[in-house]
């Protein structure tokens, strides 16, 4: 059997509290091929951050991207980082699941969430966030 020629591309998931967003590009990551988010996929505002929009988010870019001959992605998980969490959110795994078993190979994972190397203030003033 001959061995398919991989075409590879690079998925972005940026994940936080709020929304998941999956962005397919290819190799260069200067052209996009699909980008979908979870509140594209949810009419409930609570639900965007959520594992099940995050699923369908990937869903769908992993059609069109297979549809546009990327049969292998590098994925680049991000949290919001800066002064705000290092953690990814909910939607983060089951996106990368849900690539995997649409068909995608997944080549490596790697996470690009921006760390400061000093120090950044967080918002709010000096006796924090009023409510």
């Amino acid at each position: 059997m001959a061995e398919k020629k991989l075409r590879v591309g690079i998925a972005w998931i940026y994940s936080s509290i709020n929304n998941t967003i999956v962005h397919i590009t290819d190799i260069t990551g200067s052209e996009t091929i699909a980008r979908y988010s979870g509140g594209m996929m949810t009419d409930k505002d609570r639900l965007k951050g959520k594992p099940y929009p995050a699923m369908r988010a990937a869903k769908k870019a992993a059609e069109e991207a297979l549809a546009a001959g990327i049969n292998a992605v590098h994925v680049r998980v991000r949290a919001p980082g800066g002064n705000r969490s290092f953690m990814p959110g909910q939607g983060a795994q089951p996106a990368i699941r849900t690539l995997a078993r649409a068909g995608l190979k997944i080549l490596s994972i790697e996470d690009v969430t921006p760390i400061p190397t000093d120090h950044q203030r967080k918002p709010g003033g000096r006796r924090g966030r009023r409510v």
